[in-house]
């Protein structure tokens, strides 16, 4: 114990001596715009929301299942949703949202980023239907999350509740609810979509996956 006191002690000397803050800088560059999240409204026209909701299949919709999992917990998490398959026809969907995905990461997040995690989902909210507070990125699978995007495709009055909110310095904080508007975000942001209380929404989501934070 009084061999690391003393080389503690040696150690705050030597900085003291030096004029040196133990606060010290590597020069790395800072992210001075970063952001918690980005909206974007209209990103989707009002002519490509259509064509996306038209993808809907009632008879393809499964209930969501938690990240990295296969189980549902309707407590967590109460929705239905399909996968938008990586295919030709599909293929300007993929190419839109993966544009603003590397364009949001350049300008504020600066991660490393490889592709999309999986297929593109859609999802269908109804009334009772909610996802409450959770993060996209976790352990195994899902441990290659870096960003999330979400876009909005229904009208804001075609739906009560549904709101999409982050949780920010303890402040809870309510995204832009306009039809065509995409969000993005890092997966480790804590966010809910609130009870739907009437009427149906309906979003894209998607995450882009990259090598696991080290």
């Amino acid at each position: 114990m009084r061999h690391w006191s003393r080389t503690i002690a040696i150690l705050e000397f030597t900085f003291q001596d030096q004029n040196m803050s133990i606060n010290y800088s590597f020069g790395l560059p800072l992210k001075h715009n970063y952001a918690e999240f980005v909206c974007y409204p209209n990103y989707f026209l009002p002519h490509e929301v259509d064509r996306v909701r038209a993808l809907w299949d009632q008879e393809k919709a499964d209930e969501a299942t938690l990240s990295g999992t296969t189980s549902e917990d309707d407590e967590l998490r109460k929705s239905s949703v399909i996968f938008i398959e990586n295919e030709i026809e599909n293929a300007w969907i993929y190419q839109k949202m993966a544009g603003i995905a590397m364009q949001v990461n350049n300008e504020r997040f600066w991660f490393d980023i490889l592709g999309f995690h999986q297929n593109l989902q859609l999802t269908n909210y109804s009334v009772g239907d909610h996802f409450n507070w959770h993060q996209d990125f976790g352990r195994g699978e899902i441990s290659d999350r870096k960003i999330s995007l979400t876009v909005q495709l229904s009208d804001p009055d075609e739906y009560e509740g549904g709101d999409l909110e982050f949780m920010i310095n303890h402040k809870v904080v309510q995204v832009p609810r306009e039809k065509g508007t995409i969000i993005i975000f890092p997966s480790y942001i804590l966010h809910r979509v609130t009870p739907i209380t009437k009427g149906r929404r309906k979003s894209i989501v998607g995450w882009v996956a990259g090598p696991p934070f080290r």
